[in-house]
């Protein structure tokens, strides 16, 4: 919807009324909140993308290590696939 609101001007020049100062004070209060609510839950996302990407990388590293292993290993001592 259409934000802009107009108020009786009491004076007949170009002053702001009181009544649309408090309610841009109160819009930019507002503006202000949600703008640390989203910085609070981007801090809280990225910090979870970085452990995200740990693990991924560890998990990696884990399964290079285990197919280094495998490919070293003696054929006889695998399992039959039947296992």
């Amino acid at each position: 919807g259409d934000w802009r609101v107009s108020y009786p001007n009491h004076s007949g020049e170009n002053a702001m009324s009181e009544e649309r100062f408090i309610d841009l004070e109160m819009r930019l209060a507002h503006q202000d909140r949600m703008l640390q609510e989203l910085d609070e839950a981007l801090a809280t996302q990225q910090a979870k993308l970085m452990r995200l990407e740990e693990l991924c990388q560890a998990l990696t590293d884990r399964l290079r290590a285990l197919g280094e292993a495998g490919a070293d290993g003696d054929p006889a001592d695998e399992r039959p696939p039947h296992y």
